[in-house]
């Protein structure tokens, strides 16, 4: 490719419609939600932060809040990430490696978006190792995402989800996201969360070489 050549998108994958008016007062309402619900735990804790509260503060009724997450803990589960990184990868070259294109997303748009959600995501990552209920179902959450990653790379490779080289792959690529966003809540935040994340899948696509 010379240098004034600009990747293609895959042609495979449609491009993605535009949310509708409704779709788009929907996700105001989930954020606002989701906003309000972590500074409510920033504020007061966790378990002391109940669901009227938290409704109270998104100006929703409580029925409103179940309608977009079914318990509390939800709330610290659910987020936009797979559904960013889906998007991203549409934009990247099909011939492009996987673990290649991921690293490219994860330092570009989605990182955008880790980087703006800075804040809930320490929290949301702090309560996901320390809460016990949390912790539990996390477990299962974690086996979601790497269901989501393997049928994204099975969308761009052509070959069925259930390949084992295609699960394997996208266990890696969890693991390596789950480690690099441990590392840096341990450290506060401070280290810059897209540079973290340029390294350690970079050192992924090498073979993971010690």
């Amino acid at each position: 490719m010379t240098p004034k050549e600009t990747p293609a998108a895959s042609p495979t994958v449609p491009p993605v419609a535009p949310l509708t008016l409704r779709e788009r007062k929907k996700l105001k309402t989930l954020r606002t939600i989701r906003r309000e619900a972590f500074r409510l735990f920033s504020e007061q804790g966790y378990e002391a932060t109940t669901v009227d509260q938290i409704a109270d503060a998104a100006e929703v009724s409580p029925s409103t809040f179940f309608r977009y997450f079914p318990t509390k803990e939800d709330v610290v589960l659910d987020d936009d990430y797979n559904p960013a990184m889906a998007e991203a990868l549409r934009a990247r070259p099909a011939d492009e490696p996987v673990v290649e294109s991921i690293r490219q997303a994860m330092t570009d748009s989605v990182g955008e978006l880790l980087q703006h959600d800075r804040e809930e995501l320490i929290i949301r990552t702090r309560l996901t190792y320390n809460d016990p209920a949390i912790r539990a179902r996390s477990m299962d959450e974690l086996v979601r995402s790497e269901a989501e990653v393997a049928a994204m790379i099975a969308d761009r490779t052509g070959r069925p989800e259930s390949d084992l080289e295609i699960r394997c792959a996208a266990a890696a690529i969890i693991a390596v996201s789950s480690a690099v966003i441990r590392h840096w809540v341990e450290g506060d935040g401070k280290e810059d969360l897209a540079a973290l994340y340029d390294t350690q899948l970079g050192f992924l696509a090498a073979g993971l070489r010690l």
